[in-house]
């Protein structure tokens, strides 16, 4: 589920927080690290539960309507497109899904059922939903994208929700975003054959990218002076005021990487933690985390710090 890059910015706002609140407690951070990164799954997990739910409420409107003792005849034989949805159903019928969610105690959309009705009612006033009701025949390819519309533009926009997560968990403010675009790839990625499993990714890659967020945490923490101290040098015609707080983080991760993860290469730190600046500090920010970075690679190289084996070399 979570590439590197996402572990990359989830170590960067623990460094953030950790001197923010100017604490020294290295393995309290690490296990919040940790605590936090997992708390992303349950993201995932509560958005999926939604999915459940909102399929949930459109079938008891049907079942209420139908039970009306003056019913229409649209009421007596209502459009099921939205609840016969093959990709809607592939979610509801997943029933590993459904133990994973149970597990994590993310089953909770009946406590906060006004959050659904909110979103139901958003789906049932909007455009996509009333023209793909209207349509009189319907394939896979059709439902699908429907239901990544229905993400898009309702689910993953929609402000109430986001005051919810964000009141239910701080670290989900962050991890939102990060959720939303992991589950429209997911989405994206269906083919219609897929196994339960699909729908219930690991968390990490493997074994290495866990480790890798904490040796990473670790080893800038720990060597933060030593760090600094390279930036400095690189900056004496700067005012250390203008250097973002943000920007110090990334050269200082960035720098970790170089010298202390012999298999990453030199290139891909580089374009990893531009990318990261272009999202989350300021417009010019890459182009001086950039000139850092790229002076100080060529000073290790020349000076032969740079320890780099396998893929390292690449």
């Amino acid at each position: 589920m979570l590439t590197r890059r996402h572990v990359r910015v989830k170590v960067m706002q623990s460094i953030y927080a950790m001197e923010l609140s100017q604490s020294q407690n290295l393995d309290k951070e690490v296990k919040f690290l940790q605590r936090s990164t997992e708390d992303m799954y349950n993201l995932y997990l509560l958005t999926f539960a939604l999915f459940k739910e909102l399929h949930k409420m459109a079938s008891q409107q049907i079942e209420i309507a139908q039970r009306k003792y003056l019913a229409t005849a649209a009421e007596k034989n209502p459009n099921r497109k939205f609840i016969d949805n093959r990709l809607l159903t592939m979610i509801v019928s997943n029933e590993l899904l459904d133990e994973t969610i149970d597990n994590a105690r993310m089953n909770r959309w009946d406590l906060d059922s006004e959050y659904v009705k909110i979103i139901y009612k958003k789906i049932l006033e909007s455009k996509c939903y009333n023209e793909y009701m209207a349509e009189k025949t319907t394939n896979f390819d059709k439902d699908k994208e429907f239901l990544i519309n229905i993400f898009k533009e309702i689910i993953a926009c929609e402000d109430k929700l986001y005051e919810y997560i964000n009141d239910f968990n701080l670290t989900w403010t962050d991890d939102f975003p990060i959720v939303n675009t992991f589950i429209l790839k997911l989405l994206k990625g269906v083919k219609g054959n897929e196994s339960e499993k699909y729908f219930v990714p690991k968390l990490y890659k493997n074994d290495e990218d866990k480790l890798f967020a904490q040796d990473l945490l670790k080893k800038v923490v720990l060597n933060d002076e030593k760090y600094q101290n390279y930036i400095d040098d690189k900056t004496q015609n700067w005012d250390k005021e203008r250097v973002a707080k943000l920007d110090n983080i990334i050269i200082k991760m960035a720098i970790c990487e170089f010298l202390r993860f012999p298999t990453i290469p030199i290139k891909v730190t580089l374009n990893e933690y531009l990318e990261i600046a272009k999202e989350y500090s300021t417009d010019k920010s890459n182009v001086f985390i950039n000139g850092i970075l790229d002076s100080l690679a060529k000073e290790f190289d020349e000076k032969k710090e740079l320890k780099k084996v396998g893929r390292g070399l690449l």
